[in-house]
């Protein structure tokens, strides 16, 4: 007996082909994509990028949003890799400007994640104490409602060198609708059953990325296709469309594709962009893959 098809295409996530000019910041160009899919990858700046996209769909177009922003952590401090000290340095993106750049930084991209949600959509931004008070303030003053702040513990984390302070072993992450008025999702029973029959509490325990989550390279912060999955599981159904301003490796556009989401990303690095290109090519070789193994049955 054959099986229904997976449906893949849905008129309400199809997201045209953005052009854009480029500009002194960016080539703001569509290095990659999958129309059949859903999968869209940009070369471009994040706030040139969404205030065009802000421009075609000003009352919004995306059921969700994940964001990775810049920590500001990389200023000659250290920590440990691999059994050795090495310098936190992962670029120029991740310097710090001073508190009140940081802040405007931060208050700027949200206000634009924020035009860009549909009426009942959710912003999940995941951060150390070094961004998230300043993320979580930020929505505050827009307007936006917070859901939860969810504490992703890393099982083994690296020792703390100075012996100073405790480990480092969280990261947060704030969930939030568009405003007050919005009827966000949360898909309550299929959280409690991954969780073994109990309700899921805000304490997330996911071991950081393993080895074949960075066969093709790796980026500074990436996360785990496991904390993504999860994320996009808890607020969106199948089909939807997600976008991630800060795309880095793509995990997000990975763990869509993987559940049948569509998705939407744009990054500024172009070593990045080509670890992102290869990971969503991987990705969806193994999805077609599947998809033929489903119509054969």
């Amino acid at each position: 007996m054959k099986k229904k098809k997976y449906k893949i295409n849905d008129e309400e996530s199809v997201f045209p082909l953005i052009v854009m000019e480029s500009s002194e910041y960016s080539p703001n160009k569509c290095v990659f994509r999958n129309d059949e899919l859903g999968v869209w990858l940009y070369h471009a700046n994040c706030i040139e990028f969404m205030d065009r996209v802000i421009s075609k769909y000003p009352t919004g177009k995306f059921d969700m949003i994940f964001a990775d922003p810049p920590y500001f952590l990389s200023n000659g401090g250290i920590t440990c890799h691999a059994g050795k000290m090495v310098k936190v340095d992962k670029g120029e993106w991740d310097k710090s400007k001073g508190p009140e750049l940081n802040h405007e930084f931060n208050y700027e991209w949200l206000s634009r994640c924020q035009k860009l949600l549909k009426p009942n959509g959710t912003i999940w931004v995941s951060g150390t104490h070094h961004v998230i008070h300043s993320v979580g303030y930020a929505m505050q003053q827009l307007g936006m409602k917070i859901l939860n702040d969810i504490t992703w513990e890393k099982p083994n984390p690296p020792p703390n060198l100075s012996c100073r302070y405790f480990t480092h072993s969280t990261e947060l992450i704030i969930w939030a609708s568009k405003n007050e008025k919005s009827k966000h999702r949360f898909n309550y029973e299929q959280m409690k059953k991954i969780n073994n029959g109990k309700q899921m509490k805000s304490v997330w325990i996911i071991p950081a990325p393993n080895g074949d989550e960075k066969k093709f390279g790796k980026h500074p912060t990436q996360k785990p296709l496991k904390l993504l999955e999860r994320i996009i599981l808890a607020s969106t159904i199948e089909n939807d469309l997600i976008f991630d301003p800060f795309a880095g490796s793509s995990t997000t556009g990975v763990a869509a594709i993987r559940l049948n989401r569509k998705f939407v990303g744009c990054e500024l690095d172009e070593n990045y962009l080509s670890l992102s290109i290869k990971r969503l090519e991987s990705t969806i070789k193994e999805r077609i893959t599947s998809f033929k193994f489903i119509e054969s049955l």
